[in-house]
């Protein structure tokens, strides 16, 4: 992904409004972020543990979504389905996403499960391990599990842009 000023990554939320997006909580140190090993930038705000945000990079545009976590009560491993990577507990959750448009008005929103940090990039990479749990042994190369891992987050974004 490559580098986000802050006007830039505030413009590109598709699921809130500009009053919103303008108010939303940016990750700390911007400008500090590890791009080249990022698929999506992703964070949660400090003020409200329940929201998160993601942001990606596709064919030149940044398109962003702002999402609602579901406290994970999970007893046993779950795996994250943008990442495929397993956590125990808490690691994954449920985050929804308001649908974008007249369906989000309407209270209409789309779901999946993502590593509760957010740092699905880092881990697809072996940047960042689990502290329990892990990622499962594939015949994909890690070029392979990277592209994957975009077009999953492709597909949710399109499922909230849509």
């Amino acid at each position: 992904m490559r580098s986000v000023s802050e006007p830039e990554l505030r413009a590109s939320f598709v699921n809130c409004s500009k009053g919103e997006a303008k108010r939303l909580a940016v990750p700390p140190k911007l400008s500090e972020q590890r791009w080249d090993d990022l698929d999506f930038l992703g964070w949660s705000d400090p003020a409200a543990p329940d929201r998160a945000y993601l942001v990606a990079e596709r064919d030149g545009d940044v398109i962003g979504v702002a999402l609602r976590s579901a406290v994970a009560q999970a007893h046993r491993p779950t795996m994250c389905t943008l990442c495929l990577t397993t956590h125990p507990g808490s690691g994954v959750c449920l985050m929804t996403a308001r649908k974008a448009g007249p369906s989000g008005r309407q209270g209409n929103s789309v779901g999946t499960y993502i590593c509760s940090d957010l740092d699905c990039s880092l881990y697809v990479r072996g940047v960042k391990r689990p502290p329990v749990g892990g990622r499962l042994k594939e015949a994909l190369s890690q070029e392979e599990q990277i592209e994957r891992t975009r077009s999953n987050v492709f597909a949710f974004l399109d499922r909230v842009a849509g």
